[in-house]
């Protein structure tokens, strides 16, 4: 938070917070009515009974504190924040802990935050979330307030695919992000990574940096951080910043000054950095005694153990070199392990001739954006690191790869020799950018594109089914007399899985199926894009209706017998699960297909042998065939190599199929060409015509099924399935949902 708590002498301190996000948006959050809830850095043991000062104080500060305990700081921000998250995410594996009871306690944290903010949010509020330590958090939000406005915004690199799927909770992590309405990165490549992790861990695909998850639709987006640029640029004209200028300079005299400042962090290149100075000075003796190296390092995390070792090797490689290259007049070093307040920090950017801010990998990294901020003369050199985030804004720079210790010594053997003229065009250039795009135009930016996001939703007509219009429906349903129900079946009424043959109804289903078809009143028509033989070896002993091939083939219900039910069911579940099963084709005389119109399956022998050469192409995907269709599945292919084989598969059919009356449907990982002039509408216009309903609900999930909803009376109900643009009146994020709401509707019955 702003506000930080220290307990000395047995009185609690209430001081501000230096540096990172807290010093950022600390101008920022008051400008709104807004309030900031945050750990107040002290754990709740050290609080107790304190409690009511503790809010009293942060509530005139606009922020409201959330307790932890020493248990939980301990595992859960030095554990999987700092052991796990951190590292991993700055490609450090060797680093990175991977301990269940730390994400436990992650998980708890991050709940205690949710609950949190749900006692103090209103439900239509903007909630903004920040960094890895609330990864989370999103989701949790939209459990308990689904109509708030959920920013995320990471401030740390998001890693490759490769790294991330090291972590075991990769996909609960992925899950967290999605719950937010738009996320956040600085870079466009923190996003790619995260796209593509999304999309082979999950399965969702984004498109224009949209992801369409069964609930609801994501926007991605990149905002690089900016800083309070003014406080920056006007520091030098601030009496005690002169006074520290002077100071400084005097102790330093006129030798040309390396200034390097960072938090004590192993990601931060601080050792290699101290190499690179070492061979500077060993190849360039004409600067021995005419050029010094301040090092700052500001002590973090200190009861990490890998950062009491990096502590370690930077005292000990300032000693090597002060020891070998030092006079008795000279320092090389001046090293200070401490943090500094404002007007010494700028003080020595203000003087500084070259700022070296390599770091080995760094979300953004502010502090090559202040040092050029301070430069009011647009004299100075920055050095920086490609792999900080910073170096994609800060390209007049001079750019280097950390780990080549060359790049680095002939760095800064060009910083040393760089006329003037140049130091000031390539500052200019710079400072003019980080003035345009400062920390409020930052915030702001992400403020409209949130609204945008929730603007986006609306206009794609999602609309959830909310507890009144299921109250509603539920009503009309125990109201009416004569009910028609359109059901699909995959994505539906079952989720998918990654081979459709398995996709078996459980007996959970089936005796929902035959609650709603053994009633009178009603007349159930499962409507799918499967063949008839599976069709009807699921479910043709339940009193229902069957259409099959997306319309091609139709069923009537038989004189339902719970007997042979029974017998069919027992049977079913009996026979062995394997993936191969064989489905024979011998209907009895009850149990007969129509055919909707005349049709041919000629067009097969030019199309199958083109999806041959795609499963060929495509390890992992298989063809379906049926009666009068063919379909071609991807589900079990790698998420990118099956999405790009996709989009292939159908440029191709589409050359094709143009003089053959044919359609391809994208469905869910799957690409299926069947004739044109069948669809699910027809068939479903079948049963509207024959009765004067006074009850009609169809739920689908995919394209197929908007035929179906678009033939509907005004008086229907139509849902979809999953959170997409639809002609359906309302959306349920999934097949539970759907079946739960079946059950909901017996119950009223």
């Amino acid at each position: 938070m702003p506000i930080s708590i220290q307990k000395r002498r047995g009185n609690l301190q209430f001081e501000p917070s230096i540096g990172g996000l807290a010093t950022g948006l600390s101008s920022f959050y008051k400008d709104y009515d807004s309030l900031w809830v945050g750990w107040p850095g002290i754990s709740r043991n050290k609080i107790r009974g304190k409690e009511s000062e503790v809010n009293a104080h942060l509530l005139n500060e606009c922020c409201h504190p959330v307790f932890l305990t020493e248990q939980d700081i301990d595992k859960y921000y030095h554990g999987f924040c700092n052991r796990t998250i951190w590292p991993l995410f700055h490609y450090l594996t060797l680093y990175t802990a991977y301990s269940k009871s730390s994400w436990q306690a992650y998980e708890r944290v991050n709940e205690i935050f949710a609950n949190t903010i749900a006692d103090v949010a209103r439900d239509e509020d903007i909630i903004w979330i920040h960094d890895y330590h609330l990864m989370l958090l999103p989701r949790l939000i939209r459990e308990r307030l689904p109509r708030a406005k959920i920013g995320f915004f990471l401030h740390i690199p998001f890693p490759s695919f490769e790294i991330f799927r090291l972590l075991p909770w990769r996909q609960e992590i992925l899950q967290g992000f999605l719950g937010a309405d738009l996320i956040g990165f600085h870079t466009y490549d923190y996003a790619r990574h995260f796209l593509d992790s999304v999309q082979r861990l999950l399965g969702y695909e984004a498109i224009l940096g949209q992801i369409n998850t069964p609930d609801h639709t994501i926007k991605v987006d990149t905002f690089p951080i900016g800083i309070d640029y003014e406080r920056f640029a006007t520091a030098s004209q601030d009496r005690k910043v002169q006074l520290q200028i002077n100071k400084f300079r005097k102790k330093v005299g006129e030798r040309k000054i390396i200034l390097s400042i960072d938090r004590l962090d192993y990601t931060k290149g601080i050792a290699q950095r101290l190499e690179a100075y070492n061979l500077f000075l060993g190849k360039n003796p004409k600067y021995k005694e005419k050029i010094i190296l301040i090092l700052v390092v500001v002590p973090s995390r200190i009861r990490v153990e890998q950062y009491t070792l990096i502590k370690k090797q930077i005292d000990e490689l300032v000693g090597t070199i002060n020891g070998q290259h030092g006079t008795i007049g000279w320092t090389p070093i001046w090293y200070l392990y401490q943090s500094l307040p404002f007007q010494s920090l700028t003080a020595l950017y203000n003087i500084a001739d070259v700022a070296l801010v390599t770091p080995l990998r760094d979300g953004m990294n502010l502090i090559a954006k202040e040092y050029i901020a301070t430069k009011t003369d647009e004299k100075g050199v920055l050095i920086l690191s490609e792999t900080a985030g910073a170096a994609k804004e800060l390209g007049e720079a001079i750019i280097i790869n950390v780990n080549s210790l060359e790049e680095m010594v002939n760095a800064l053997e060009n910083a040393m020799t760089l006329p003037e003229e140049e130091q000031i065009e390539r500052n200019r250039v710079m400072r003019q950018r980080l003035q345009r795009y400062d920390i409020n135009r930052w915030a702001n930016e992400f403020i409209d594109r949130l609204l945008y996001a929730k603007k986006l939703q609306k206009d794609m007509r999602v609309r959830a089914l909310t507890p009144e219009p299921r109250k509603q429906l539920i009503s009309d349903f125990h109201d009416s007399a004569k009910r028609l129900i359109l059901l699909d079946y995959d994505g539906t009424l079952t989720p998918f899985i990654r081979s459709p043959k398995k996709s078996k109804p459980s007996d959970e289903l089936i005796k929902l199926l035959q609650e709603l078809s053994g009633d009178p009143k009603n007349e159930l028509v499962l409507i799918s894009g499967r063949d008839r033989h599976t069709l009807g070896k699921w479910f043709n002993n339940l009193n229902l209706n069957l259409v099959a091939e997306h319309g091609v083939w139709i069923k009537t219900r038989n004189s339902f017998d719970d007997g042979n039910a029974k017998k069919w069911f027992s049977e079913l579940y009996t026979e062995s699960a394997t993936e191969n099963y064989a489905i024979e084709d011998r209907d009895t005389p009850e149990q007969k297909w129509e055919m909707i119109q005349p049709l041919t399956s000629e067009w097969k022998t030019e199309v199958y042998p083109i999806l041959e050469i795609f499963v060929d192409r495509t390890p992992g995907s298989f063809i379906e065939e049926k009666d009068f269709s063919l379909a071609w599945h991807y589900r079990k292919a790698d998420t990118t190599l099956g999405e790009l084989r996709a989009r292939e598969l159908v440029n191709d059919l589409l050359n094709i199929t143009a003089n053959l009356n044919l359609q391809v449907l994208e469905g869910s990982k799957v690409i299926e060409i069947k004739n044109a002039s069948i669809n699910k509408g027809q068939a479903a216009l079948r049963w509207l015509a024959r009765a004067d309903w006074d009850f009609i609900l169809a739920m689908g999930d995919d394209l197929t099924d908007e035929d179906v909803f678009k033939v509907l009376p005004p008086i229907a109900w139509s849902i979809k399935i999953r959170f997409s643009t639809t002609t359906a009146k309302y959306n349920l994020a999934s097949p539970n949902q759907a079946t739960a709401l079946l059950k909901e509707m017996l119950v009223s019955n």
